[in-house]
């Protein structure tokens, strides 16, 4: 007989009724993570931020221990994201999900807990729509339409007029490409070109030789987290586009602290728009980069870590305010609205999509004290998902 995720879980609690009192406290957050494969990165630094969190700020709330279950989901598998979460609902009795690297994982989910009407928390998958795909659903990361839109209107603002897109192909990419486009025409410029790029083990080196005989002012670039970012600026300097006058141009996703020293002097002038650097001027930000440093030497804080840290914020406030309860109608009624002073600066829950409202910084990356670091030289405040307003 097919049972539903609902009826399974009602199984597990009736089952669990016999444990003892102190055991039934624990409130289980299964977290859902690229732990291995080309996305490891982006997983740690999740793992990193919510334990740092919990760390710093105490892990009971409401007379409840909040207890991490991390599962792998290899980043690029929807199916294996859907299976951990059937396993973390069923057999682990987890009453929120958490994490969900890219999009894909996180749409594979989405179904499961609007019937089993779980919260799911997103630390980084950032495709526009995910909020749409469960009312269970809220996101502490960010969009790619709220990046990119900031940094075309920086391009048509600064002399740049026509500019060849690059993205990866998959949702995020599409978002940003779209977003970039719809801003820069608005503000008078030219998109000349575009082109997609494998999500997986891409060679840049055709796609940048085509943009280059182009001969755009500038390319703008998104792609994951990661080596992709390193081996696209490599690519970019061996092609030599930038003495030819093409200036890069991309979301912060290229250029995460984890990745920059990877990159070299290949980064350097590189500017980009999002919402978090290591370098932003805060003492919320000073003492998160102090004490990140401290509980993780020699790994540097990125934006998942900064996602993952608000998120277990949101989910130990939310938790105050209903008492312990992380019923998916109770949770929801109390993140909807929620205002705090981030490390990234100041953010809220858009009440009606379940976004984050945050400012978005525009940054280039310079070296100081010999450490490459996105220096923050303006400022687009309070900006929400441009495509769900």
């Amino acid at each position: 007989m097919k049972h539903t995720i609902g009826k399974l879980m009602a199984a597990c609690v009736f089952a669990a009724g016999g444990l003892g009192a102190a055991q039934a406290q624990d409130l289980k957050v299964g977290m859902i993570l690229p732990l291995s494969g080309p996305f490891a990165s982006t997983g740690q630094q999740m793992v990193n931020g919510a334990r740092l969190y919990l760390k710093e700020h105490g892990d009971t709330v409401a007379g409840r221990r909040i207890v991490l279950i991390d599962k792998d989901d290899t980043g690029v598998s929807p199916s294996i994201s859907k299976r951990q979460a059937q396993t973390l609902l069923i057999q682990d009795k987890a009453e929120i999900l958490a994490g969900f690297g890219l999009t894909p994982g996180a749409f594979s989910v989405a179904p499961l807990a609007t019937e089993a009407k779980v919260p799911m928390v997103v630390l980084n998958a950032a495709t526009s729509s995910i909020t749409e795909k469960s009312p269970y659903i809220v996101r502490t990361s960010m969009t790619l339409p709220q990046v990119a839109a900031p940094m075309a209107s920086w391009a048509a603002a600064n002399g740049i007029r026509k500019v060849y897109v690059a993205v990866a192909d998959y949702g995020p990419g599409h978002d940003a490409a779209a977003q970039f486009k719809k801003t820069f025409a608005q503000a008078g410029g030219e998109v000349v070109g575009e082109v997609h790029t494998p999500l997986t083990s891409p060679d840049f080196a055709p796609f940048l030789q085509k943009i280059k005989d182009a001969k755009p002012d500038a390319i703008f670039l998104f792609v994951p987290n990661g080596e992709q970012g390193v081996a696209f600026a490599k690519s970019y300097k061996e092609r030599a586009l930038a003495d030819a006058g093409i200036r890069l141009l991309a979301t912060g996703d290229v250029v995460t602290e984890d990745v920059l020293e990877a990159m070299g002097d290949n980064a350097l002038g590189m500017i980009t728009s999002f919402h978090y650097s290591q370098a932003h001027a805060s003492p919320e930000n000073k003492a998160f980069v102090e004490a990140y440093a401290r509980a993780y030497p020699g790994t540097r804080p990125n934006m998942v870590a900064v996602a993952a840290y608000d998120g277990m914020r949101l989910i130990r406030e939310a938790l105050e305010k209903t008492q312990g309860d992380a019923g998916g109608d109770a949770f929801m009624a109390a993140v909807k609205g929620m205002k705090w002073t981030s490390p990234r600066g100041p953010v809220e829950i858009d009440p009606r999509t379940r976004d984050i409202v945050q400012n978005v910084y525009i940054r280039k990356v310079e070296r100081v004290d010999g450490v490459l670091q996105n220096v923050e030289f303006a400022t687009v405040e309070a900006v929400k998902d441009p495509g769900k307003m």
